[in-house]
């Protein structure tokens, strides 16, 4: 099974090392060196796999974890120097699906990835539902969750917040949301937009007058928000 796995670890030579075995196996790899860069990239390229050494700077691997899976399911493979008991349950609560600790081989960590991705293989749910903070917007079902309790939107609605959740913090403009509605309603305009939004703010926000995560980025447009670091 080929995968697109990223690789945040510290180390420049030990994580060129992992990419040269994730791509002798046929997967897309690509590293970063620390913790706000792999924020950046699991947001950005959505991996079926994070690859994650804790001590890295600026945002520690446990700080990364516990934001990306308050945003997603991904796969967590978390990497450590610290073999205590405690260090490895915090992990594992934080949400890591996998730890391994400092020394190890490659054969082995290559036996967790192949485990890992066997255990959630890609296509499946995890892949067509995407979590933003409180909000879950499922591809395949073409419907809404918010705190995991379904909410009512209608097809624009849904267009956008389909097209936002893909890439998170992007500010879209009024007419790339437009250009996502077109096929469903012809006679939408760029003020049938600030409706949708509204609506959908009714809907997702505990409270629609001061908006959390669906934003207004004044002169420009809207932006669904990914949850600060």
């Amino acid at each position: 099974m080929c995968a697109k796995v990223l690789v945040a670890d510290d180390d420049p030579r030990q994580a060129e090392v992992i990419r040269r075995y994730l791509t002798a196996e046929g997967h897309e790899a690509f590293v970063v060196h620390d913790g706000r860069a792999a924020l950046d990239q699991a947001r950005r390229r959505r991996p079926d796999l994070l690859v994650l050494d804790v001590m890295m700077p600026g945002l520690d691997g446990l700080h990364v974890c516990r934001t990306l899976r308050q945003e997603s399911d991904l796969l967590v493979l978390m990497l450590t120097a610290r073999a205590g008991e405690e260090d490895l349950l915090l992990g594992l609560e934080l949400g890591a699906d996998d730890y391994l600790t400092k020394p190890y081989s490659p054969r082995e960590l290559m036996a967790r990835v192949r485990t890992l991705l066997r255990r959630a293989p890609r296509g499946e749910t995890r892949a067509d539902v995407r979590r933003i903070g409180r909000i879950g917007v499922d591809l395949a079902a073409r419907h809404v969750t918010v705190d995991g309790v379904e909410v009512e939107c209608t097809r624009g609605e849904f267009a956008i917040l389909a097209a936002m959740s893909e890439q998170p913090d992007r500010v879209f403009t009024r007419a790339q949301l437009l250009h996502h509605t077109r096929g469903i309603d012809r006679s939408s305009t760029e003020r049938t937009i600030d409706v949708h939004v509204m609506n959908l703010r009714r809907k997702i926000e505990a409270d629609p007058q001061r908006p959390a995560q669906l934003i207004t980025v004044y002169g420009v447009g809207y932006k669904i928000a990914a949850g600060s670091a």
